[in-house]
């Protein structure tokens, strides 16, 4: 499945254009390297998503093409959720 439509089906994100939109701008990871919305996914990859001031790793647990709200958040497993704060080290 491609990465996109997972995240829009996982509800992670929660429009498909929008999942394009992040990913191909470089802030999501599969297993450590930069992925873009049609890369494939599989059950068992870590997806790292950087979404706001927020960084977001989790793993696949299942693949469906389609999947009720109430299910959405079994397609995958939180393994670390952190803030994240963007200083700019040139004002220091």
């Amino acid at each position: 499945m491609r990465l996109d439509k997972f995240l829009k089906v996982s509800r992670l994100i929660k429009r498909r254009t929008l999942a394009k939109e992040v990913s191909d701008q470089g802030r999501i990871e599969i297993n450590g390297k930069e992925a873009k919305a049609s890369t494939s996914v599989k059950v068992g990859d870590e997806l790292t998503l950087r979404l706001g001031q927020r960084k977001i790793t989790v793993r696949i647990e299942r693949i469906q093409e389609t999947t009720r709200k109430d299910e959405a958040a079994e397609m995958y497993t939180i393994i670390n959720e952190e803030k994240v704060s963007y200083t700019d080290d040139r004002l220091e």
